[in-house]
């Protein structure tokens, strides 16, 4: 299959498995945040909970598009990683998914609400880490560090968010709600007594939003995951997608030449001066490749890594060439360089897309792993973060917190963790409760410690595996 010998063919597969197993984790691990309020408000019985959630999350991956795939892949310059070697790729995805699960399993074990999000983030930047002290590796760093940072402030800035939203919303509830409502919204759920129906339906929703938007969210991570995999095991078949004719850049093309010639290059900074010669080479690179010979109009397999490279540097160089003062470009020209990049019907098309199986195997992954194994977490965020059982308000507050926050984030691209945002809503919804001395300061300490351990943890394993597997392989 895709043209591999046998042991490259069962290691791929035992990487994809790996990949699927993570997801797996990944759904049993942080999907507990979702569901906990609906159990711990009697709202809905744990099994239909988890079951119900299950089912979400699978929509959510099917539905949530890939963007925020995308920026996983593209936190690593995949491209450094792949040679001649394909056991480099494999050393490559093997550790940074074992490394992943690792964590994963660890803190789940312990009942820590820990991010999913931060450990494969986490282990995406050890193996590149790893991989730019290696003597083979002549183009530098080996990490997107643009796109790490970005992705560092997001997931820094979600749980700080959420954690003061939650008590905005808690104090608004207080001060808009009937007190005949009141009554019911803020006192404890009483032990196997159903809340009023219509505080039921709104728990209910917002469970169902949360576990939506964490398989859109988390769900795409996974996709992304197995993208890296394809791309640096079988960059013939995945580097580029092969559904859409090559010819159709065409046009692209030219929009992008247009919005050069309407530069002065002079005017730019050295930088972009440089950027803008290598971008014309690029392009007359995929103009050359447009010109030869397009077996069943596809990219030559043996091409794709190559047009992969240019198609990614020039929307990178393009971008960074437009935010530069001396580029003058008017609006009108602007919007052609973006339609000509775009993922839609531009450049980015090509190479930020999945196939529909990858998602759907990970939808399953997601899915499934929902419905097993919450029970752990569970029990650290229904019971162990504040000092009272969680009222029907504060479930509500966290969770509608916490589906906003994550369904921006994915409408932006960017990668949040849902535990960590849940975590820090409830703990928000506690202290608006009865002030900071609502919180149990040992659970609070452990998470705290989870989330201040993970990336670099992730990142040492990762780079230590990496490194014995590019020695083993």
């Amino acid at each position: 299959m895709f043209g591999l010998e046998t042991d490259v063919f069962l290691l791929l597969f035992l990487s994809l498995f790996a990949a699927c197993a993570f997801e797996f984790v990944n759904g049993f691990h942080d999907t507990a945040n979702a569901v906990a309020t609906v159990i711990y408000t009697n709202s809905l019985k744990p099994t239909v909970a988890v079951v119900w959630s299950g089912i979400c999350n699978f929509a959510g991956v099917l539905l949530g598009g890939i963007g925020v795939a995308m920026g996983i892949v593209n936190l690593l310059p995949v491209e450094l990683l792949v040679d001649q070697n394909v056991y480099h790729s494999i050393a490559m995805v093997l550790a940074l998914l074992i490394s992943a699960i690792i964590w994963n399993l660890g803190t789940w074990y312990f009942g820590l609400p820990s991010s999913s999000s931060h450990t494969l983030i986490g282990s995406i930047l050890g193996v590149g880490l790893a991989f730019s002290t290696l003597p083979e590796n002549t183009e530098g760093s080996a990490v997107n560090w643009e796109k790490a940072i970005e992705t560092g402030q997001a997931l820094l800035l979600s749980p700080l968010l959420g954690f003061s939203l939650a008590i905005v919303l808690m104090f608004l509830l207080r001060r808009s709600v009937p007190e005949e409502a009141k009554d019911q919204l803020f006192k404890e759920p009483k032990k196997h007594m159903l809340p009023p129906s219509w505080i039921r339906g709104i728990l209910i929703t917002t469970c169902s939003l949360v576990s939506f938007f964490h398989g859109s969210n988390d769900g795409q991570k996974g996709v992304g995951l197995v993208m890296l995999i394809l791309i640096g095991i079988v960059p013939f078949q995945f580097a580029v997608k092969s559904d859409v004719d090559p010819r159709s850049m065409q046009t692209n093309i030219a929009g992008i030449e247009q919005t050069i010639g309407a530069l002065n290059p002079s005017q730019l900074s050295p930088a972009n001066q440089t950027r803008l010669a290598h971008t014309r080479t690029e392009l007359a690179e995929l103009r050359s490749m447009l010109s030869g010979n397009l077996p069943d109009n596809q990219i030559p397999q043996e091409q794709r890594m190559q047009v992969r490279r240019d198609l990614l540097l020039i929307n990178s160089n393009m971008n960074k060439i437009a935010e530069d003062e001396g580029a003058n470009l008017s609006s009108n020209q602007l919007s052609v360089l973006k339609t000509s990049l775009s993922e839609e019907n531009g450049l980015r098309r090509f190479t930020d897309y999945a196939p529909f199986w990858v998602i759907l195997m990970i939808a399953l992954s997601l899915g499934l792993g929902t419905m097993i194994g919450w029970r752990r977490i569970v029990v650290t965020v229904g019971e162990k973060i504040g000092k009272q059982h969680l009222t029907y308000a504060q479930g509500a507050s966290a969770e509608l917190v916490a589906a906003s926050m994550i369904g921006l984030a994915s409408w932006a691209k960017l990668p949040v963790s849902t535990t960590h945002v849940l975590s820090s809503g409830i703990a928000g919804s506690m202290v608006a409760n009865r002030g900071i001395k609502n919180l149990q300061a040992g659970t609070v300490r452990n998470i705290a410690l989870a989330w201040v351990l993970t990336l670099p943890v992730s990142i040492l394993l990762s780079f230590t595996l990496y490194i014995f597997f590019r020695w083993l392989l």
